[in-house]
C-alpha cells in the first residue's frame, strides 16, 4: 500500500520533505520503510522499519517487548538525533491493565531477548536471558560476554497509560541499524483476558523534522503471567511443567526447579541440584502462592543435593477422592560410561550424566543401578506433599535401562482408572513409551507394554470410545516425517494400534507436546474437543508455541482452529488444563520467562 505525504519546508536550503511511505506486509511482519529525503542532495537520511512479535504480555514481568522500531541511517548522513516518540495505545482492551510504557535504545542489538547460544548453533534449545535478569551477584550465565555487551538505556521517562503518549528524551543515532523497544509493564490485577497493543504515530528528530510512520498492524498480544522466572527464589533455571485442575477448581502448575547449573556449562538438567516445585491459584491464575516443594530427596544416602535430583515430574488428579499425585525421576549418585556407579562423590565433584544419555541408566531395581520412579501425594489440595512411594520395584521391567514418568500430566479414565503416560528404555538401551495404571487409587500400579519405539515423553488423554490415546515424541524423524508419532490402546496397553495420523498430522521439532481433552456445553448439549499444544514447526530451534484444535477425535486439525500464543525461540514445553468448562489454562516454557502461564477463552479457540 502506498502512501504520498506531504512536504514541509524549512527553509531554501534545508528543507526536508516526506516523501512516499511504503507498506510491505509478509505474515506479522509489516515493515514501514520511510525516508527523510534532504530537498538539496536527495540523500535518504533515515529509513524506519515496525515490527510487532506475536508474544504475551507478562504480569510480574518488568519490561515486556510490545513494539519493535528500527531506524537505518547511512554511513554518509549527518548526525541525526532522535527527541521524541509518539506511541499510541489503540487496540489495548483497557489502560487500567498497563502500569508504565517505557522506551530503551538498544544500539544494533535488534532483540530484547537474547539467547546463551546463538540460534543457529544451539540444535534443538535456545536459553533466553533477559535484561531484567542483570543483577548484582553471581555469574548466572555460561556466556559472560552476553551481559558486558548489552546495554539498553532507557529513553525519557516511564510514562502513565493513556491513548496517547508522547515520550520525550534524545538519542544520537550510530550510522547503520539503531534499535528502539517499546515496552509495557503491567499491573498487578490486570485482566488475562485482555490484550494490549500499540503503535509508533510519530518519531520526532533534533533538526524539526518529522516522520509519521502509519501501520495496518494485525498483532494484538495477550495477557499472561511469568508464573517462573530466572532467579526466583534464587533458582537459575525452571523447567518442564505440568498443569491441572483440583476437584476445588485449583489449578496446580508443577516444574523442574533447577537450581543451579554446572559451572562452566550451560547444562542444569539432571544429574543435578533439582526438585519439583509446586505453584498454586485458586482464582484461575490471576495470582498464584508462593512455591511449594513436592519432591526433594535432600541428601539422601549421603550425598550432597546435586547427587539427589528429581526431575520430568507428571502430575494427576484422582477425580474419585480429590487427592493430587505428583510423580517424578530420581537419580541418585551418576554411572559412569560403562554403567558403574561412581564411589566417592562429593559436592566438589564434576562428574555428570544424564539417564537418557549412554548408560546413564542401566537394568535392575536398585539405586545405584537405575533411575527411580517416585510419587508424592497431596489430600489437602496440593498445599501439602507427603513422603515419596517408590515404584520402581513395583512397575519396572528388571531388564530395561530405565522406567520414568512422562512430563505434563496424567488422567482418570472415565470408570475411575488412574493413568501416567510414561517412558523408558528397553533392554538394548532404545526409549519407549506407554502408560502405568491404578484401579485401586494409586495403592498399586500397573505398567503396559511400550506403545511405540523410538519415543518417549508422551500425552495421554481418553477417547469418546473409551480408548486411549498416547502422542509422542518422536526422537529421531525422518527427513518427511517428522510428526508426532501416535497410538490407541483398548485394553490399557496390553496391546497398541499406531494411529491414522501418525507421523504426519501434527509436526514438531523434537520436543515434549501437551495432549488434553476438553468437555463443555454448547446449548444444552455435552462436547467434547481435543488440545494439542507444542512448538509448531518441523525443525529446530523450538519456537512458535501453538494450541490446535480437533473436533474429530484426533482425525484432523484444522489450521482455522491454531492459536499462536508465542512466535519466538524458546525451550518448548507445555502443559493444558480446563480451568472452567469456558476457559483452557496453559504452562509452557515461553520466550520471555521460564514458565509462562495464560488463560484462554474456549470461544478464542472454537469461534472462528
Amino acid at each position: 500500500m502506498l502512501y504520498q505525504l506531504k512536504p514541509k519546508t524549512r527553509g531554501a536550503n534545508k528543507g526536508f520533505h516526506y516523501l512516499t511511505v511504503l507498506t510491505l506486509k509478509s505474515g506479522l511482519y509489516l515493515v514501514l520503510v520511510l525516508l527523510i529525503m534532504n530537498s538539496c542532495t536527495g540523500k535518504s537520511l533515515v529509513e524506519v522499519a515496525i515490527r510487532q512479535y506475536q508474544v504475551p504480555v507478562l504480569k510480574y514481568r518488568q519490561h515486556n517487548p510490545v513494539l519493535q522500531l528500527k531506524l537505518t541511517l547511512p554511513a554518509d548522513a549527518p548526525v541525526q538525533k532522535v527527541t521524541g516518540f509518539s506511541i499510541n495505545t489503540v487496540g489495548t482492551d483497557d489502560l487500567s491493565d498497563v502500569k508504565a510504557v517505557r522506551i530503551f535504545y538498544m544500539g544494533k542489538d535488534s532483540m530484547w531477548v537474547k539467547y546463551e547460544k546463538a540460534a543457529d548453533q544451539a540444535g534443538s534449545i535456545v536459553d533466553p536471558v533477559y535484561p531484567d535478569d542483570f543483577i548484582p551477584g553471581p555469574d548466572h550465565y555460561a556466556d559472560r560476554k552476553i551481559k558486558n555487551d548489552w546495554n539498553p538505556v532507557q529513553f525519557g521517562n516511564d510514562m502513565a497509560p493513556s491513548s496517547a503518549l508522547n515520550i520525550a528524551g534524545e538519542q544520537e543515532l550510530v550510522p547503520g541499524d539503531n534499535y528502539f523497544w517499546v515496552m509495557v509493564e503491567l499491573s498487578n490485577d490486570a485482566n488475562l483476558h485482555h490484550k494490549v497493543d500499540g503503535a509508533c504515530t510519530e518519531i520526532r528528530f533534533a533538526d524539526g523534522s518529522v516522520i509519521k510512520p502509519d501501520s495496518e498492524n494485525t498483532v494484538v498480544q495477550r495477557i499472561g503471567v511469568a508464573l517462573r522466572q530466572h532467579l526466583d527464589d534464587d533458582v537459575h533455571t525452571y523447567r518442564v511443567p505440568g498443569l491441572a485442575t483440583t476437584n476445588n477448581g485449583t489449578l496446580l502448575a508443577i516444574y523442574d526447579v533447577r537450581r543451579d547449573r554446572w559451572p562452566g556449562t550451560f547444562n542444569t538438567d539432571l544429574q543435578g541440584n533439582i526438585d519439583i516445585g509446586v505453584s498454586r491459584s485458586t482464582d484461575g491464575g490471576n495470582t498464584w502462592e508462593p512455591m511449594r516443594i513436592a519432591l526433594d530427596m535432600g541428601e539422601w544416602g549421603g550425598l550432597p543435593q546435586k547427587y539427589n535430583g528429581v526431575s520430568d515430574a507428571c502430575i494427576l488428579v484422582d477425580e474419585n477422592t480429590g487427592d493430587i499425585l505428583v510423580a517424578g525421576l530420581w537419580m541418585y549418585g551418576v554411572l559412569d560410561t560403562a554403567g558403574r556407579w561412581i564411589e566417592g562423590l562429593t559436592e566438589e565433584s564434576d562428574a555428570w550424566e544424564h539417564q537418557w544419555r549412554r548408560k546413564g541408566s542401566q537394568p535392575g531395581f536398585g539405586v545405584k543401578q537405575t533411575c527411580q520412579f517416585m510419587v508424592s501425594r497431596s489430600t489437602d489440595d496440593g498445599q501439602t506433599w507427603g513422603e515419596p512411594v517408590n515404584l520402581t520395584k513395583m512397575c519396572k521391567e528388571e531388564k530395561w535401562w530405565l522406567w520414568a514418568p512422562a512430563p505434563g500430566r496424567g488422567i482418570t479414565m472415565d470408570d475411575g482408572t488412574l493413568v501416567f503416560p510414561t517412558q523408558g528404555r528397553d533392554e538394548n538401551g532404545r526409549a519407549f513409551s506407554n502408560i502405568t495404571w491404578s484401579k485401586d487409587g494409586g495403592l498399586t500400579w500397573k505398567t503396559s507394554k511400550p506403545a511405540y519405539s523410538g519415543t518417549n515423553e508422551c500425552a495421554v488423554a481418553q477417547l469418546s470410545d473409551g480408548s486411549l490415546m498416547l502422542n509422542m515424541r518422536y526422537r529421531n524423524p525422518e527427513p518427511g516425517k517428522t510428526g508426532r508419532a501416535i497410538a490407541v490402546t483398548r485394553d490399557l496397553g496390553e496391546s497398541w494400534q499406531e494411529h491414522p495420523t501418525s507421523r504426519a498430522a501434527l509436526p514438531e521439532p523434537v520436543c515434549m507436546g501437551s495432549l488434553y481433552r476438553h468437555f463443555y456445553t454448547s446449548d444444552g448439549v455435552e462436547k467434547s474437543i481435543l488440545l494439542f499444544s507444542n512448538p509448531n514447526i518441523s525443525e529446530n530451534p523450538r519456537r512458535r508455541t501453538t494450541i490446535k484444535v480437533s473436533f474429530d477425535e484426533g482425525m484432523t486439525w484444522p489450521e482455522e482452529y491454531w492459536l499462536l500464543l508465542d512466535e519466538g525461540f524458546n525451550r518448548g514445553y507445555s502443559c493444558l488444563t480446563s480451568i472452567d468448562e469456558n476457559t483452557i489454562g496453559i504452562i509452557y516454557e515461553g520466550s520471555t520467562a521460564d514458565m509462562t502461564f495464560e488463560s484462554i477463552p474456549l470461544s478464542e479457540l472454537i469461534n472462528k
